[in-house]
């Protein structure tokens, strides 16, 4: 490690990129424990420092997925927002995700407690404040509910161990780290199609190009609200769009849709977004948040194929809510978690 050390952390200008080896030895020696938290704590600064590279990042990536059994759900639309949570938005991915399920797409969320930097709210928190016991679920009860609903909610540190391990060390430092790309990546179903969300334009190349390079067939990077997946319905969102192993820039507007609104401001507690999530399943949500998750549901089923069109995706989203077949879906996986209803 020491090595490695001395040539990430020359400063900004002495600093090179490492190779995807050197990247995978130091990966190897953080998740191993052959690394001390002096080592460990000084790669990651370091690595912030200079920005890791695509290369860097694969290896970590790599190095992550040596350490989890992945469940292959065919068909799988994955949703990968920061595990450091929301404070000033709402998590309009939590009920997009039963209706993206109810309209025949398999959805995969995936989440930890909050961790720096932001120490916002999470789904974990979000689950919690519905009294679901997904976090602490076993790996069997959350593969049978997703066997029957179509959607997987994943406990990322318990399906992968050394990122329960590392806790501590990236609680102490309080910044930003490649675990924190790295752990939205993992693909626990081994999903072909993904949502991802980047807080950084700079970063939007980077990360579309690492989404090819893990197999992504079919995927949109969103700069969304708060660096998250979701698109915003108050303006225009950058994405990259992924089709086929070639990717291309394209602007989502809402109102080409019909679906711009001013969003009011406000604080989001973990009640809020529990309460507001439910609030659009049941079809009685406030206009702003209804169409957040129309949106991004529609685009969502676009990007994986069900829809032909954003047109056709908002159809089937807004069926599927008028109908209650995503309330439905979202009941029976609560049922299939905890058999005491939240409702």
């Amino acid at each position: 490690m020491i090595s490695l050390l001395k040539e990430v952390g020359r400063g900004k200008r002495g600093a090179r990129d490492l190779t995807y080896d050197e990247a995978a030895q130091g990966a190897e020696a953080i998740l191993t424990g052959e690394a001390t938290p002096a080592q460990i704590g000084a790669f990651l600064v370091a690595e912030r420092i200079k920005m890791e590279s695509p290369v860097e990042l694969r290896a970590f990536i790599d190095a992550l997925r040596k350490r989890i059994t992945p469940y292959p759900i065919r068909g799988s639309f994955d949703c990968a927002g920061p595990y450091d949570g929301r404070t000033r938005t709402f998590i309009a991915t939590f009920p997009t995700a039963f209706v993206l399920a109810a309209c025949g797409m398999p959805a995969t969320l995936h989440s930890s407690p909050s961790l720096p930097p932001k120490y916002g709210v999470t789904l974990a928190d979000v689950l919690q404040a519905l009294h679901i016991p997904a976090v602490h679920a076993s790996r069997d009860a959350l593969i049978s509910a997703a066997e029957q609903t179509g959607f997987m909610f994943v406990p990322t540190e318990r399906w992968c161990k050394p990122l329960g391990e590392l806790r501590g060390l990236r609680q102490e430092l309080g910044l930003r780290t490649v675990f924190n790309t790295a752990e939205k990546l993992l693909r626990f179903t081994d999903a072909e199609a993904m949502a991802v969300g980047v807080f950084h334009g700079t970063v939007f190349e980077k990360i579309a190009g690492t989404l090819i390079e893990l197999g992504v067939n079919r995927g949109i990077v969103v700069q969304g609200m708060e660096g998250s997946e979701d698109l915003a319905v108050d303006k225009r969102t950058r994405t990259y769009v992924i089709r086929d192993g070639a990717r291309e820039l394209f602007i989502v507007d809402p109102e080409l849709f019909e679906l711009m609104v001013e969003v009011p401001e406000g604080e989001w507690t973990a009640e809020r977004q529990a309460s507001t999530a439910l609030s659009v399943l049941r079809g009685d949500a406030e206009l702003p948040y209804l169409n957040m998750v129309l949106l991004n549901s529609a685009v969502r089923l676009w990007t994986g194929g069900i829809a032909g069109s954003i047109e056709e995706g908002v159809y089937l989203a807004r069926h599927a809510l008028i109908q209650g077949t995503a309330l439905q879906t979202y009941k029976d996986w609560t049922e299939a978690v905890n058999p005491v209803s939240t409702l």
